[in-house]
């Protein structure tokens, strides 16, 4: 991509786009595959929280692993009333409620542009139902994404109004459904609210997904003590950012420990080249970073820079990942 783009000593190249790229393009020295796909790096954006026509000032989409997009839906959805966000120590806590224009601008609009662009895009899917899960999938069946990630934290009327995630039966029932409609890799991203997340990642994999990427978000609220009421309108919302590194990091050590070959992608409180390396080292083949880019726009690719270089120092990790392995 073309522009101005400004490297560390803050000397800068003129393109022919007029954008101020805060980091020159980079040679990456350490790359991964997951699900048979190479990517040219570690780290990718998480969905709901990268925008392309925001971050293109800041920096090359292409320079990143993979950019998850935000989840399409069959047709536009307008989202939670608001208030919808709250912040929380260490985390910030949101209930949009995956407002988005739909698939077929998706399909018109977004896509196009990140694929002009040379990124890696990976497609989040959301649905209400399992039909709007076949019906955002048929049509991303045939389209430039290079993968297709399945967001199974919506509340769904197909498992009863609760998350179709926390349910392994109707999350299997969901996959029976999808795997027939497409050959494109599906991760299958899941939530953290059960008891255990293995049972939920063993019945995406047994019934048809690519590769899992874990967490989504917790649930959580905050009070305002003026009124004593919840902050946010839709009274809970999903908690990320750095407090929730932990509990991200338990899920893929365990998750990888009972499913030893499926590839995962792991995020939450990820901010640094430090903590993406924690989760590859708890079994993770790739990482993702969400809540640290709404603060810091350029995040995911300067923890992709960090983690490059971390690498360096670990030649025996780097090699594994190099290959389609893990650590563990």
């Amino acid at each position: 991509m073309g522009g101005v783009t400004m490297s560390a000593n803050n000397q800068s190249v003129q393109g022919n786009d007029n954008h101020i790229n805060l980091y020159e393009p980079h040679v990456w020295k350490h790359h991964t595959k997951v699900a048979g796909l190479e990517w040219k790096n570690l780290v990718g954006t998480a969905s709901g929280t990268f925008q392309y026509a925001a971050v293109r000032w800041f920096y090359d989409v292409s320079q990143l692993g993979a950019v998850c997009t935000k989840g399409a839906s069959p047709v536009p959805w307008e989202g939670n009333p608001s208030p919808r966000t709250a912040e929380s120590p260490a985390a910030n806590i949101n209930a949009v409620g995956l407002q988005n224009p739909g698939i077929d601008h998706y399909l018109a609009e977004d896509l196009p542009k990140l694929k002009a662009a040379g990124a890696f895009v990976i497609s989040n899917v959301a649905g209400h139902c399992d039909d709007d899960y076949a019906e955002v999938v048929e049509k991303l069946a045939d389209s430039d994404a290079d993968m297709l990630e399945i967001n199974v934290s919506c509340p769904n009327v197909s498992a009863g109004g609760m998350s179709v995630g926390a349910d392994p039966v109707a999350l299997a029932n969901l996959m029976d459904r999808l795997r027939p409609l497409t050959d494109k890799p599906m991760i299958v991203k899941l939530t953290p609210n059960v008891t255990d997340i293995t049972v939920p990642a063993r019945a995406a994999v047994e019934h048809g997904a690519d590769a899992l990427s874990m967490i989504n978000t917790l649930k959580g609220m905050r009070i305002n003590i003026r009124n004593g009421e919840p902050i946010i309108a839709n009274v809970t919302g999903g908690v990320s950012g750095p407090a929730v590194l932990p509990i991200g990091l338990a899920a893929v050590y365990h998750t990888r420990t009972v499913l030893p070959d499926i590839p995962i992608i792991g995020l939450g409180g990820i901010d640094s080249g430090e903590k993406a390396l924690e989760y590859l080292y708890a079994g993770a083949n790739a990482v993702e970073v969400g809540a640290a880019a709404l603060f810091d726009p350029v995040a995911p690719l300067r923890v992709a820079r960090e983690l490059d270089d971390l690498l360096d120092s670990r030649p025996e990790l780097a090699a594994k990942l190099a290959t389609g392995q893990t650590w563990r």
